[in-house]
C-alpha cells in the first residue's frame, strides 16, 4: 500500500465498468461510481455473467435471474441505469477471442473515456488468491480496449473507438490512485446491501456490507489528501 494515493483523473464524461459477476463492483468500486454519477458523469455496467453459480443453496436457473435483479437494484443505488450481461458461464469464464470481442463491442457502443474493471492480478491486496473469472475478465478488458481501437479487428461489431484514455482496476494490489468517497460511502453500502440473497448465503465480514467496506475505505482515505474515506484503483494510462 503506497504512503499516499494520487487523485483519479476527472477530465472525462463517460465510463464503462466491466466485471465478471454481480457484486464485484459493490465489493470495492461502487462508492466511486456514486460520486461520478453525482457529478453528472455517465457510467454503464457490463457483466460477463449473471452470477448463476454464486449461491450454493440455489440452483443456477433460479439464481441467475435473482442475481441479475439484485445487480440492477445495486446499480440504481449509485445512479447507474444501464446494466448489461454477456451470459458467459459463471465460474467457467474463458479468456479468449470471444470474450475480447464481446467487451470490444460494448466499448465501441458506449464509447467510454474511462474503463473500470476488477482486479486481474493473481492475488488480492490481502495476499489471498484471486479467482479465475476475475483474472480472465480483467485481462480481456485490457486487451479489448486495444481491440476496440483497431478497425481490422471485429469489424462486424461497430466502428472503432480509440477514445479510452485510462483503465482503472479496483481492488488491485498495485493501486496507486484513489477517489474520495466520504460523501458517497453510504450509497456504496446500500448498493452492496441490494445483493440480499447473495449476502444471506455468506458468512464472516463479507456478509456485512458496513463492516467489510468501512475499514478498507478508512485505510484508503488516510492516504488520500483531504479524504476520510476512499476507494483505490490501479490506473493504467493509455
Amino acid at each position: 500500500m503506497p504512503e499516499h494515493y494520487a487523485p483519479m483523473p476527472t477530465d472525462w464524461t463517460r465510463a464503462l465498468a466491466v466485471v465478471a459477476h454481480p457484486d464485484d463492483l459493490e465489493y470495492g468500486g461502487s462508492g466511486a461510481v456514486a460520486r461520478w454519477t453525482a457529478e453528472g458523469r455517465s457510467v454503464a455496467y457490463l457483466l460477463a455473467t449473471r452470477g448463476e453459480a454464486g449461491i450454493d443453496a440455489m440452483p443456477p436457473e433460479e439464481c441467475g435471474p435473482l442475481r441479475e435483479a439484485e445487480q440492477r437494484a445495486a446499480a440504481a443505488e449509485v445512479g447507474v441505469s444501464v446494466v448489461e450481461f454477456l451470459d458467459h458461464p459463471d465460474g467457467l469464464i474463458e479468456y479468449g477471442v470471444r470474450l475480447r470481442r464481446d467487451i470490444a463491442e460494448a466499448i465501441r457502443r458506449h464509447r467510454p473515456e474511462l474503463v473500470v474493471t476488477s482486479n486481474h492480478r493473481e492475488h488480492w491486496p490481502s495476499g489471498g488468491l484471486n479467482m479465475a473469472d476475475h483474472r480472465a475478465v480483467g485481462l480481456a478488458v485490457l486487451d479489448a480496449v486495444r481491440d476496440a481501437a483497431n478497425r481490422w479487428l471485429f469489424p462486424e461489431v461497430g466502428e472503432p473507438w480509440s477514445g479510452v484514455r485510462w483503465v482503472a482496476i479496483a481492488a488491485s494490489p498495485l493501486a496507486g490512485h484513489a477517489v474520495d468517497i466520504t460523501a458517497t460511502f453510504d450509497r456504496a453500502v446500500a448498493s452492496l446491501r441490494a445483493h440480499r440473497a447473495y449476502l444471506a448465503g455468506l458468512s464472516g465480514a463479507m456478509a456485512d456490507p458496513e463492516a467489510f467496506l468501512r475499514p478498507a475505505a478508512e485505510a484508503v482515505g488516510a492516504r488520500l489528501a483531504g479524504a476520510k474515506l476512499g476507494v483505490a484503483f490501479e490506473l493504467i494510462e493509455l
